[in-house]
């Protein structure tokens, strides 16, 4: 199933440290505290665990969204990549 995780962390560090984790789920980068990809139920489950060690007693929101396949099909989307 298709999830977002977006989070919104004040610390530079622990901010990068969630990244890392979504990161390690393969999830991919959409913004940047927002990832998207394809995770099971358990596999959420675990993310949201880690995120929740990582965060520990620190300010900051984790959140994890499933998204089904024909609400993601449903997206709109812009996308316009730099010239450089």
């Amino acid at each position: 199933m298709k999830c977002l995780l977006v989070y919104d962390i004040p610390s530079d560090r622990t901010r990068t440290r969630i990244a890392d984790a979504a990161l390690d789920y393969g999830l991919e980068r959409i913004q940047y505290s927002a990832f998207l990809g394809d995770l099971n139920r358990n596999r959420q489950e675990e993310v949201m665990q880690r995120c929740r060690r990582t965060l520990g007693q620190e300010p900051g929101k984790v959140q994890l969204f499933p998204v089904c396949q024909r609400d993601y099909g449903l997206r709109l989307e812009i996308i316009r990549e730099d010239d450089a």
